[in-house]
């Protein structure tokens, strides 16, 4: 569980680094899309190729029912707390968001970062394998989810401190997810498949919607390297 530690607060670093993005506007924005796009792809490719099969084996059928509950738990939080917002683009000041929106969307990002963390610690506990390729599945799209909460707190008129805070809180929340796993490691029968279901949650729903917006055919491409990725490291270290 140590390597678990350690990759998750590297995760939870990577959702700081996304909040000091919007604090340093010099860097171009356009490296979060890629980020995402090839995040969409080895994201949907792990889950569906390594956690579900993987959940499977540890829960028997039972697993596909836990899948759909880690879908829609993220779904209903994210749905009824935070306001709509595009990963990876800023939401600007000009918006004015009510001085609410910002805490709702903290609190809708802080539960699909909590399983972030349940979902890096759950794949160690069955296989350094898994757990090596949930968290690349998840830090791929870190910098942009900090970058997004940080971006909705400053248009709810916060300040430039309090947005920062925000993604070191997302970062916390990583880190609670695993030191919760740390705990509760009997129970990675039903927490792996969930954390399935929250992965093609954030692949298909949150991050798929923002590559289908962007014209550029690389982003599509990305996708697809993204999968080939997945792959390639499969052959490579798993076959």
């Amino acid at each position: 569980m140590l390597l678990a530690l350690l990759l998750g607060l590297t995760a939870a670093a990577a959702n700081i680094l996304g909040g000091l993005f919007i604090l340093h506007r010099e860097w171009s924005r356009q490296y979060l899309k890629y980020f995402l796009a090839l995040g969409a792809g080895f994201m949907l490719a792990a889950a569906i190729l390594e956690i579900l099969p993987e959940s499977v084996v540890l829960a028997g059928q039972r697993a596909y029912f836990f899948v759909l509950v880690g879908y829609f738990i993220v779904h209903f939080f994210e749905h009824n707390l935070a306001p709509h917002f595009h990963f990876g683009e800023e939401t600007h000041v000009e918006a004015f968001l009510p001085d609410h929106a910002g805490i709702s969307a903290l609190l809708g990002l802080s539960i699909h970062t909590f399983f972030d963390g349940v979902a890096i610690a759950s794949g160690f506990l069955v296989s350094g394998w898994l757990g090596g390729v949930i968290f690349l599945a998840i830090v791929l799209h870190k910098i942009p989810e900090g970058f997004t909460v940080a971006s909705v707190i400053l248009a709810s008129g916060q300040s430039r401190h309090t947005a920062l805070l925000a993604s070191i809180w997302l970062g916390v929340a990583t880190v609670a997810g695993v030191f919760l796993m740390g705990l509760l490691h009997s129970e990675v029968g039903y927490a792996l498949p969930i954390s399935a279901g929250v992965t093609l949650y954030v692949a298909a729903t949150d991050l798929v919607p923002e590559v289908n917006r962007e014209p550029d055919t690389r982003m599509a491409l990305l996708v697809f390297l993204g999968v080939a990725l997945m792959l390639l490291l499969g052959k490579l270290f798993h076959a």
